[in-house]
């Protein structure tokens, strides 16, 4: 188990928190959370991959340990999220990286993929998506208030933020529950509660339309670079459809999509939300690449890309 630090860098005045393990001359990943969570749901991954890779997971802003500027300071969008990230990348000294990138994490990472495809060596999708597709009708409520940013519709959104249906995304479709930690759920619920976060988080809900717009730029992006891509799907994922993992392939033939017989995939991860519960990450890491953690290592797009 390799040793994690925490740290904290001014990113031109804005507070980015971020773990970190493995050494600094390393092949580098950039680990990007989505909603609700933080950097602490790859807390279990990171201390098994330090021994081939350096492991760089912030807290984007208004999450987690990350500063929470108000919103008469700081605009909540992706595009000013993408700004944040994009430097401190360059304050912390990544110029070279590999991205795993979950959810919300996915528009930020894309973006900086668009500016910067010199610098990226690979790219993990966990349902992370980039093609219509692969949005459900779950997203039915958060169209309403793309076309009509009404009060009430905005309103309307406010039970995505309730506890119970954080729990519920930790938890739907996994076949037993008890094999989830109440933790990770129990620490975004808390910093859901922190007063504004909540109309942070409607803003961002509001937003996510610019990341559908920017689908047809991410996709150039894909079939201009084809960078080395792997893409994870929960195939019961209420928001995110297994169809946009697949549509990967559109753009860039040589995509891995492992499906559920990949030897030691968990189907906890196959079947339930587009989730990787911290407990569940490093067996689900090792059946899509056991090379990232063991001495039989073939050879692989993740480590090959990434040296």
């Amino acid at each position: 188990m390799g040793t994690v630090t925490y740290g904290k860098a001014d990113v031109d005045g804005i507070g980015v928190f971020y773990r970190e393990g493995g050494p600094k001359d390393a092949p580098t990943i950039l680990l990007l959370h989505g909603f609700p969570t933080a950097g602490h749901m790859f807390r279990d991954l990171i201390p098994q991959l330090t021994d081939r890779f350096r492991l760089v997971a912030p807290d984007l802003p208004g999450f987690g340990q990350s500063d929470m500027p108000a919103r008469s300071a700081f605009i909540y969008t992706f595009e000013n999220i993408a700004n944040v990230i994009d430097r401190f990348a360059e304050v912390i000294g990544l110029h070279r990286f590999a991205m795993y990138v979950f959810d919300y994490g996915a528009p930020v990472g894309f973006r900086l993929a668009v500016r910067h495809p010199d610098r990226l060596t690979a790219i993990i999708s966990q349902n992370g998506n980039a093609y219509e597709e692969g949005l459900s009708d779950g997203w039915n409520p958060i169209r309403a208030y793309w076309q009509q940013p009404s009060p009430s519709n905005r309103e309307a959104l406010r039970s995505f933020l309730a506890p119970e249906t954080t729990r519920w995304q930790y938890t739907h479709g996994v076949p037993d529950v008890t094999a989830i930690s109440p933790d990770g759920y129990s620490l975004d619920n808390f910093y859901l509660a922190r007063p504004g976060a909540d109309e942070i988080q409607l803003d961002l809900f509001g937003d996510y339309k610019s990341n559908v717009a920017l689908y047809p730029t991410f996709r150039n992006y894909f079939r201009t670079h084809k960078p080395s891509f792997l893409a994870v799907w929960g195939k019961n994922d209420p928001f995110f459809l297994p169809g946009g993992a697949e549509a990967f392939r559109r753009d860039i033939p040589g995509a891995i999509i492992p499906r559920e017989h990949v030897p030691g995939f968990r189907e906890s991860c196959m079947s339930n939300r587009h989730w990787i519960e911290p407990t569940d990450s490093i067996t689900n890491i090792r059946g899509i690449y056991p090379w990232a953690t063991t001495s039989a290592t073939p050879k692989s797009m993740i480590w090959r890309a990434t040296r």
